[in-house]
């Protein structure tokens, strides 16, 4: 921020070049190649090991709030899930907010996604073993991604959604996750809400309204409440810190320039029973110091609600972005690897 207001460069810019990646050496164990799926960027990784059958397939988005991130960000990760559960691993580079706004992401992973399902026998992948995967704003992806094919009878059937701390609504960033954590890194409670509304237009200059609660219509809460509420938090995540907030008065300007929030392509907490019963098996990780913890328990519920069965790993000493740090030098945390074992173990069980 200091970078911006002296002009040398945007708080974007500068979060970029800090969190690009380098290419990694020649992995023995793995063969990785670049390619273009429908004109979307992907990296494929695939075993070397002989495979006495056709392999499960997951497809990654990387999380980064829709703004960061990259195929080299993720590389170590995505080495890690194709080696140790013996997958075919593809990692998506979608388009970057603000530059390109929402859709354009959520499009170029469906695109991708659906490319990579019609030619599963270029790369010896089930094409009833496909599972899509992402880690916060690729967790959001993931989830709008599953919830549009789930209808579709013209592609082989999702095998499952891993959701790994994902952000899943902007309706509510009060619930008590983004109270408790809203100054823990590596997503603060303002950060949320400053890459949602990259996402959405480029455009963060109502930011304070959105964080207040005052960019939704009082019949329009009322209406989500069923789904976004604090009631539907089981009672011992509200232990620490958590206070009523009601909503300021709301501003039906705002609105004006935020309502696609409500879109479940771009905060799938709100699709639709119809949608979500029809979701395949899912998987969902939580972070107790996160601010969007209560995001993936309501989701969860959701879920459960709705006869989708739930995996649920929560990881008591994690916090946002830990598992994106494995095999990050210094900054790397066993409970990061933990979580990420976890998702290779469940990877296991398809």
């Amino acid at each position: 921020m200091i970078l911006e207001k002296t002009g040398l460069c945007s708080q974007i810019t500068f979060g970029r070049y800090v969190r690009q990646g380098r290419r990694l050496r020649v992995d023995p164990k793995l063969f990785i190649q670049d390619l273009q799926f429908n004109k979307v960027p992907v990296r494929v990784y695939q075993p070397k090991a002989i495979s006495h059958g056709q392999r499960r397939a997951i497809i990654f988005f990387h999380g980064g709030g829709w703004v960061f991130g990259s195929l080299d960000t993720y590389e170590k990760v995505c080495r890690y899930i194709s080696r140790e559960s013996g997958s075919v691993v593809v990692s998506v580079q979608y388009r970057l907010a603000p530059e390109h706004k929402y859709p354009a992401a959520y499009e170029d992973c469906l695109n991708a996604t659906i490319h990579f399902m019609r030619n599963t026998e270029h790369y010896g992948v089930d094409p009833a073993r496909i599972s899509v995967c992402g880690d916060s704003a690729g967790g959001n992806l993931a989830a709008a991604v599953s919830q549009t094919l789930a209808g579709r009878s013209d592609l082989p059937k999702l095998r499952a959604q891993i959701l790994i701390y994902p952000g899943l609504q902007a309706l509510d960033f009060n619930l008590p996750s983004y109270q408790q954590n809203r100054g823990v890194p590596l997503l603060f409670r303002e950060r949320a809400a400053f890459f949602a509304l990259q996402y959405l237009n480029g455009d963060a200059s109502h930011m304070q309204e959105v964080l207040e609660g005052s960019h939704i219509p009082p019949d329009m809460r009322m209406k989500y409440r069923k789904w976004v509420s604090p009631d539907n938090i089981p009672e011992k995540f509200k232990a620490r810190g958590v206070k009523p907030l009601r909503p300021t008065d709301f501003v039906a300007e705002v609105y004006e320039t935020v309502k696609r929030f409500c879109e479940p392509n771009l905060c799938p907490l709100l699709a639709e029973d119809a949608i979500v019963h029809q979701l395949p098996e899912s998987f969902i990780l939580t972070c107790e110091y996160d601010v969007l913890r209560d995001d993936g328990l309501l989701y969860k519920k959701r879920l459960e609600d709705n006869g989708v069965r739930v995996t649920w790993y929560h990881l008591e000493d994690g916090f946002h972005g830990i598992i994106s740090l494995y095999d990050y030098g210094g900054f790397s945390f066993p409970s990061g690897k933990r979580g990420l074992d976890s998702v290779v173990n469940f990877l296991k069980g398809l």
